[in-house]
């Protein structure tokens, strides 16, 4: 770790002197790339974050939207909180730890607000599936995620799985929690209060994840998985599973004023940013950290990301109570300092090694002026395919097989409000307390973003939203977690740009703030740099918790609902067999076209839902069929099978002509067939036809599980 000398000549200036070690420590790493967004904040204004339904937004440790109340168990006003965390070169170094700590963070800036985590989705991103390091890397990324969530007993019920040769690298993990709090119970990161003790509480501190912060600020080096090893936390799910159980008591008890989670920079980072919120300071003795190792020294101690721990703001009066919960949960609990006015001071064995400004410190950081390039788009040169072969190479394709084999690890049902399990378009949440269900849809497509950045990125964001409208939800909040290469790099930069404004654009043309998120940047490699990724994270809501599935009942209609495009940018298709073409054209009126379509899930003649996305409409209807519930369909050529434009859904339907009426004037609905009882597939394209039983299709899907079991 080094401060950089332009940054070194602002602080110097500042403080009048030089910096101490410990300072200058501090400083490179609270105002590196990953903590100060020095890059993409410029960027960042371009996103709505206001809403009647915004109780919280950016800035916190998680945003706080309010849930619509349909007639729940609670007489308090019921809030859920979102946030989203990336650990993607952590997870590159140490695929196991590195995606458990994701996993173990983003739960605790759920608690930071006074909220129970009820739900998880994991978004992943990784190389081609036939390497062998690719496989490597996703098997020790997926039981890194499943052993930590389900320790702590938070299901994960969502998130979406990419291949893409461009993560060879670099591969992404984003994370995404929901939690649970209602007006009563809500606490912030700001400090309150000067004479309120600091008090530090889970597990005790040790060396791991020393400059993790600046670490995740730089490209991933040819050695990174043994040379940056140190730089990696180790999780603890268990302690976690304390430390949740623990806050809920001293949120219950009234004993927490603020609150922040120890992550990026460790003490240092979650301390100072806590009281330069109040536009305070703090005085704290570094020794009285419970501490794992000896003879640790201030700078190990202020910046050490040792995982499971929780800073809290506590009046002194309360400090005993807290220490007497932390002992029944078997945590240690260190008074660690109080809240001041003046400077951020951090004293150790009676020597100050750190005195300067909390709010310099926390948000003093220099943006960054960078060079962008606008994106060139390819001239179109789309290859000649047979109806079998692309059906087999796209169905089979990994992007868009099966993702049972990740799913199937992970309890999506422990806390008993999954009420539409992982595998549909959406999860479902029963949210009794409002009588509200909560939908959950996050992702990205990385060929969409590769092909088209900025359509590409208001694609994920239609994408998202559609996947809540087909199982009846609307739209009510997103946080984002915006994943870039090395900025230094002017094309790589104006790409970057691009995916900003495409998903800052759609998300304001669905009327959806996006209250929080996270920027990944320097996700560059000896392979170069990855593709733009936007993962997005949106929550929907509902009455009540019943959806329509996404399989097929087999007496219904089936219309296709939005406009469609022959454009195969961005394809599965093209990604099998070659070629590239423009992205398709995105609909101008998507926000009618999201609430019609909840408001057609909704309806009793509806049998099934399902959104067309990954691999067009021959993996919607593939995904749809089952062993007993068949389709039997004709569409014009092949383009209009393959291609991916979003904002559109099959829908299996007992009432066809009501559906047409909801969407007269909004989006055109095309008559595909009918559902059939046999269990194949039968699809006229053009002049040819093909027919597969559902068994040939679920052969083709099980590409992944094939592979790993």
């Amino acid at each position: 770790m080094s401060l950089a000398d332009s940054d070194r000549e602002l602080v110097t200036a500042e403080l009048g002197r030089d910096p101490t070690p410990t300072e200058a420590a501090l400083f490179e790493n609270l105002w590196s790339e990953h903590c100060a967004y020095r890059s993409s904040r410029p960027l960042l204004s371009a996103f709505s974050s206001e809403g009647d339904q915004v109780v919280v937004g950016p800035g916190d440790d998680a945003a706080v939207v309010r849930v619509p109340d349909n007639g729940g168990e609670s007489d308090a006003e019921t809030y859920v909180t979102m946030g989203i965390e990336s650990h993607n070169h952590p997870s590159y170094v140490d695929p196991y730890d590195g995606a458990a700590t994701g996993v173990g963070g983003i739960v605790r800036d759920t608690l930071s607000m006074g909220a129970y985590p009820i739900a998880l989705a994991d978004s992943l991103y990784f190389g081609g599936f036939d390497r062998e390091h690719t496989r490597y890397l996703f098997e020790g990324v997926v039981e890194g995620i499943s052993d930590y969530g389900n320790a702590i007993g938070v299901p994960t019920v969502g998130g979406s799985v990419e291949f893409h040769d461009d993560y060879e690298g670099n591969p992404l993990v984003n994370v995404a929690c929901v939690g649970l709090v209602d007006e009563e119970r809500l606490v912030t990161a700001e400090a309150q209060e000067p004479g309120n003790k600091l008090v530090l509480v889970g597990n005790a501190t040790g060396r791991d994840g020393l400059g993790g912060a600046s670490f995740a600020s730089e490209d991933l080096a040819e050695d990174a998985e043994t040379e940056d090893r140190p730089a990696v936390q180790v999780g603890d799910p268990y302690s976690e599973k304390l430390l949740i159980e623990a806050n809920e008591e001293l949120i219950d008890g009234g004993l927490v004023q603020s609150a922040r989670d120890l992550g990026a920079a460790g003490l240092g980072g979650a301390s100072s940013e806590m009281v330069a919120k109040g536009g305070l300071g703090a005085r704290i003795e570094l020794e009285r950290v419970h501490q794992r190792e000896p003879n640790m020294n201030a700078l190990e101690i202020v910046l050490a990301e040792s995982q499971e721990r929780m800073c809290y703001e506590v009046r002194p009066e309360d400090v005993e109570s807290v220490e007497e919960i932390a002992e029944k949960y078997d945590l240690g609990c260190s008074v660690i300092g109080e809240v001041s006015e003046g400077n951020y001071v951090c004293t150790f064995e009676g020597e100050t090694v750190v005195d300067v400004p909390a709010e310099f410190l926390a948000d003093g950081a220099p943006m960054n002026d960078l060079d962008a390039v606008e994106p060139a788009q390819p001239e179109p040169d789309r290859p000649d395919v047979d109806l079998q072969s692309a059906f087999e190479a796209v169905v089979g394709a990994p992007n868009t097989a099966s993702k049972r084999w990740v799913f199937r690890q992970y309890d999506h049902e422990v806390g008993a409000r999954t009420a539409l399990k992982p595998g549909d378009d959406a999860a479902v949440m029963a949210i009794r307390e409002a009588g509200t269900g909560l939908a959950l849809s996050a992702g990205a497509v990385p060929a969409w973003t590769d092909c088209a950045p900025y359509d590409g990125a208001r694609a994920v964001a239609l994408e998202n939203a559609t996947n809540l409208a087909a199982k009846g939800a609307t739209p009510l909040a997103a946080v984002d977690c915006l994943n870039g290469g090395n900025p230094e790099k002017s094309d790589v930069y104006g790409r970057f740009t691009a995916i900003v404004d495409g998903l800052a654009d759609m998300c304001r043309d669905l009327s959806v703030p996006v209250v929080g998120g996270n920027v990944s940047l320097y996700n560059d490699s000896a392979a170069g740099p990855i593709p733009p990724t936007p993962t997005l994270a949106m929550v929907g809501t509902k009455p009540g918790y019943e959806a329509p599935p996404a399989a097929l009942d087999g007496r219904g209609t089936l219309l296709l609902v939005g406009a469609g495009s022959d454009a195969l940018g961005g394809s599965e298709l093209l990604a099998q067999v070659g070629g590239v073409d423009r992205f398709p054209t995105l609909p101008e009126n998507a926000s009618e076209v999201v609430a019609t379509l909840a408001e057609v899930a909704n309806a009793d003649a509806t049998l099934a839902t399902h959104d067309v996305s990954n691999g067009g409409l021959a993996v919607t209807l593939a995904e749809m069929i089952t062993a007993d519930a068949g389709a039997d369909v004709a569409v014009e050529d092949v383009a209009s099978l393959f291609a991916e434009t979003p904002g559109r859904a099959v829908v299996e339907t007992e009432a066809p002509e009501a559906v047409r009426d909801a969407f007269d004037g909004v989006a055109p609905v095309a008559e595909l067939g009918e559902a059939t009882r046999d269990g194949t597939l039968s699809l006229s394209v053009g002049d040819e036809r093909l027919a597969v039983a559902s068994e040939e299709v679920a052969a083709l899907r099980d590409v992944i599980e094939a592979e790993l079991d």
